[in-house]
């Protein structure tokens, strides 16, 4: 089995494939600090209860965008999996894609590998939109190549930011608001309306001048956690892929495979 992990700047996912198929996945809060030891303790036992045992887990790969989780998830993969991980990127597991960009080596891993899953799963032209931590939009032409794109705050940094820096705006849930109305007659609700609906427009807005300067249809494709949500409120993407960069990730792990890191 493969064991495909994600480390993002909120959380780091930790999914087990067979083959091209996805088994199961689980997440932890990133934190730089937390041990290969301590992720041993805690990933045993999530193997334990779906009946799964280490030696099954013959090949590992990581992609991550916090450079100071990478050494203890390699402690990790090393102590207890006794397999030297790929890292996506570098080695065997090098991108393969073309990052048409004024700085290739600045681009982030998840955005390289989403841009592998997309050109993979969907044809043509095509806009990702990753909500994490960061919202990010990137541009892979129809040939697969990565043509950059942008980087924006993600809904809750953005909220974050709001809260953090005023004195009596209160906390918060980012959800769909009850009412279509872009009047708030109550705080809460102005927040609501103003962190929700301007998302959305900034959005929309984005992916509208992206189209237009590509100059050819291009599919979008959300994913990441707060996909879904948007989902419900605008039809402009094309596609909701939960699962993108872990199949990126998966497709990285087969390429290497065919190089001679087989997994068993």
């Amino acid at each position: 089995m493969l064991l495909a992990i994600d480390a993002g700047n909120t959380n780091v996912v930790f999914a087990l494939f067979e083959g091209s198929k996805l088994k199961a996945r689980w997440r932890i809060a990133t934190d730089p600090r937390r041990t290969g030891d301590e992720y041993a303790v805690w990933l045993m036992q999530l193997l334990e209860i779906r009946g799964i045992k280490r030696e099954e887990i013959t090949q590992i790969i990581v992609c991550t965008v916090v450079p100071r989780a990478l050494h203890n998830i390699q402690v990790l993969a090393s102590n207890y999996f006794f397999v030297e991980p790929l890292i996506a990127g570098q080695g065997a597991a090098d991108y393969g894609i073309d990052l048409d960009v004024d700085q290739p080596s600045s681009v982030g891993a998840d955005r390289a590998v989403n841009a592998i899953a997309a050109h993979a799963k969907y044809p043509g032209d095509l806009i990702v939109v990753d909500f994490g931590t960061a919202t990010t939009f990137d541009v892979i032409d129809f040939h697969g190549a990565y043509k950059g794109g942008i980087i924006a705050p993600g809904i809750n940094l953005s909220l974050d930011a709001l809260v953090g820096n005023t004195a009596m705006l209160p906390r918060i849930a980012i959800r769909v608001p009850d009412s279509k109305s872009v009047i708030g007659t109550n705080t809460e609700d102005a927040m609501l309306i103003g962190v929700f609906w301007g998302y959305v427009a900034m959005m929309e807005g984005l992916i509208a001048r992206m189209r237009e300067q590509i100059g050819r249809p291009a599919k979008v494709i959300a994913t990441g956690g707060l996909a879904v949500l948007f989902d419900e409120v605008t039809d402009i993407f094309d596609a909701v892929d939960a699962d993108l960069t872990l199949d990126g990730l998966a497709l990285l792990a087969e390429r290497a495979a065919a190089q001679g890191n087989p997994i068993k």
